[in-house]
């Protein structure tokens, strides 16, 4: 299953300037989810970190992995509807710097769920090298 911009903002609430999901390419709602966001010079982040060598704050990066990874969780027929919130993030590694014009490509496995939590196993790539990867909590509420 693929999704454009405007199906996955029927899935989760995020919008600009913080919306970080711009397409999906892959999703196995309730196991996994493969996602992309393209990044460019006109984020609202680059003027400010860092001047004259803009890079993509790593809170983004994880605010983008957290986006990806409710989506499988939200796709599940028992979720639909409902808003995911991030529980909590473990073993995060940044391992190389994300910059304007490089696409971000997310990949989450939900590797455990118990009612309405959520695990995922997230990593984020820059053609074939990882630039981070976390464990991620989700917790599935009502709106």
């Amino acid at each position: 299953m693929k999704l454009n911009a405007q199906e996955i903002m029927e899935i989760i609430p995020n919008r600009y300037p913080i919306m970080m999901v711009d397409r999906v390419l892959e999703l196995e709602p309730g196991k996994r989810v493969v996602a992309i966001k393209n990044v460019t010079y006109n984020e609202p982040f680059f003027p400010g970190h860092f001047p004259g060598e803009p890079v993509m704050p790593g809170v983004l990066i994880l605010e983008a992995l957290a986006q990806t990874g409710s989506i499988p969780l939200l796709k599940s027929p028992e979720f639909e509807g409902m808003t995911g919130y991030l529980g909590g993030i473990d073993k995060v590694k940044f391992r190389q710097k994300v910059v304007p014009g490089d696409v971000l490509r997310m990949e989450m496995d939900i590797i455990k769920r118990k009612g309405n939590i959520g695990v995922g196993k997230a990593a984020a790539y820059v053609e074939d090298k990882k630039v981070c990867s976390a464990l991620m909590t989700f917790i599935i509420g009502a709106e």
